[in-house]
């Protein structure tokens, strides 16, 4: 066994995986993979962090490295009933390499090149003394010495290919240096049966003939193929979900609560994902929380934002407000880290996770992904209006609770009178942008939902309480129309039996329901409110 060589490590991590409670088989990968590397073996596939990369590089290791019998572990896997590949089973010498590893105090490129080119040098030497005898020669020519003499080929799974991008000590020169590396081991080899890689970031395209244009490259928004491999699937989660509440004593997480905070993301496929590490963590803890977003991601909004508050604050007020954006996705290149326009920086937040894509628009995928927007919304003076009007929504929120209407209406005119473009409320979804806005504290303590289905028809926005005995919130916008008007609109359409629950059962939420008008007049350019309680705490409508 060597380091990077037939190392049996993939084998026992993808087992750990396998073991856990909460293992979704995801091994027909392996199906699509061979399909698609007959018409070209070099494939990529980029995905947010945290979205399985890294589990499907030790699942094909395992499948197809000759350093340990795997059979028995993939038998009850749906791989298993794919006769054409389960034939390729421990078949093949492979090459494990995972790129976010460093040596020991590694404070230079040259440090931590050598560490996957004398490893290789090294795993060559020992499986093959009798055609590796000259240590100086490059990698690629000791792989093709090995090829000449045995014809064995390999396959090469390269983990997290882009780690170096991150890296402080990696210099312009010194990434260029790495591409050429991986175009000297993998271009035009024969030695390779199949080149897999995976990262975040899609490969970088320096020019037209780019060292690493032999890869197809699969990225989650644009690239139908291996759409549902990373992320888990609206079923999946229910068998998860199932698993759960047989082994949990205390069952403390709902199933609405999951698709709430974890759902979201597209695929080209069409097809919805969750992200899969938080599902896991919030099953494993028996806790709803900010997983994925834990570490950072608040940063790294605003990291992208900065770039052009000017155009991209507007639409950060609409897809708060849970509304899309038109956006064009472009191929985002690892070497581009500054990003001027808003396609440039949506693309670049699409790919790192933090917005989703469908149908040429960009919204936020999930409430732990809103989270993180309504927090920088809140700290950030530089995005301006937003700033402001997010650092009156707690007096908005108390004077709402209050019935204080005189308040909500003087916080509006502020809104109106400050410096805010898209107050031109050609559109009720202008007025709900803003709104949302003098609104986004409510966040705190309520999950607001944007045209949520209730009674008999969707409602404008609607606050479900955290804790059932808080006041719930029906809020309804009109244009050239009065509160009383969007009132009664309420009562018609009988929007607060979505806070009822079902016949006979006790209601989940047992404060008041609130229902809550809000007008602009576009001739006086006035806001007028309206707050009707319809249901007293723990009465009825």
């Amino acid at each position: 066994m060597g380091m990077f060589l037939n190392n049996i490590s993939p084998k026992i991590n993808y087992s750990k995986v396998k073991e856990s409670p909460y293992f979704v088989d995801k091994s027909l990968f392996i199906e699509e993979l061979l399909r698609i590397s007959r018409v070209n073996p070099y494939i990529c596939i980029t995905r947010p962090r945290r979205f399985g990369k890294t589990v499907m590089a030790n699942m094909t290791g395992a499948f197809f490295g000759r350093s340990a019998e795997s059979k028995e572990l993939f038998a009850d896997l749906r791989i298993a009933e794919s006769t054409d590949s389960w034939k390729y089973i421990n078949q093949f010498q492979v090459i494990c390499i995972d790129f976010s590893r460093l040596p020991d105090c590694c404070d230079s490129y040259e440090r931590y090149i050598a560490r996957f080119r004398d490893g290789l040098k090294e795993d060559l030497l020992q499986a093959y003394p009798q055609y590796v005898t000259d240590l100086e020669k490059p990698v690629w020519d000791l792989l093709s010495d090995v090829f000449s003499a045995t014809g064995e080929k390999f396959v090469f799974i390269l983990d997290e290919w882009d780690a170096i991008f991150h890296m402080s000590f990696a210099a312009k020169k010194e990434k260029e240096d790495y591409l050429l590396f991986l175009k000297s081991l993998l271009k035009d080899q024969a030695y390779v049966e199949l080149a897999y890689m995976t990262g975040i970031l899609p490969i970088a395209k320096y020019s037209d003939g780019s060292e690493l244009n032999m890869f197809l490259e699969y990225h989650m928004a644009i690239k139908i193929p291996f759409s549902e491999y990373f992320g888990f699937t609206d079923e999946e989660v229910d068998m998860l979900y199932e698993q759960y509440e047989k082994g949990t004593d205390q069952v403390r997480v709902t199933r609405e609560k999951l698709k709430e905070w974890y759902d979201g993301y597209h695929t080209a496929g069409g097809k919805k994902l969750y992200n899969p590490r938080s599902v896991v963590c919030a099953l494993t803890d028996n806790q709803i929380s900010d997983y994925w977003t834990s570490s950072g991601t608040y940063d790294s909004v605003f990291d992208y934002v900065k770039f052009n508050i000017r155009d991209v604050r507007d639409d950060l007020a609409f897809m708060t407000a849970g509304e899309s954006v038109p956006a064009e996705i472009q191929e985002y290149a690892a070497s581009a880290m500054e990003l001027r326009t808003k396609d440039e920086i949506y693309s670049a937040m699409v790919v790192y996770g933090l917005l989703t894509y469908e149908n040429g628009e960009v919204s936020i995928p999930n409430r732990e992904l809103m989270n993180s927007f309504v927090g920088m919304m809140k700290k950030e003076a530089s995005l301006g209006y937003i700033y402001r009007l997010a650092n009156v929504s707690a007096k908005m929120m108390k004077a709402t609770l209050s019935g204080d209407t005189r308040t909500m209406e003087e916080i509006l005119k502020f809104a109106h009178d400050t410096e805010t473009p898209i107050l031109s409320y050609h559109h009720e979804t202008e007025l709900s942008a803003v709104v949302n806005l003098v609104y986004l504290s409510a966040r705190d303590r309520y999950r607001v939902e944007r045209e949520d289905k209730a009674g008999r028809g969707f409602v404008d926005f609607i606050f479900y309480p955290q804790i059932p005995m808080d006041d719930c919130i029906i809020l309804e916008l009109k244009v050239n129309h009065t509160p009383k008007e969007a009132i009664a609109q309420i009562k018609k359409k009988e929007y607060g039996l979505r806070f009822l629950g079902k016949l006979g059962e006790k209601p989940k939420y047992r404060g008041r329901i609130l229902a809550v008008g809000i007008g602009y007049d576009k001739e006086t350019a006035e806001h007028h409110c309206e707050v009707e309680v319809l249901r007293e705490r723990d009465g009825t409508l």
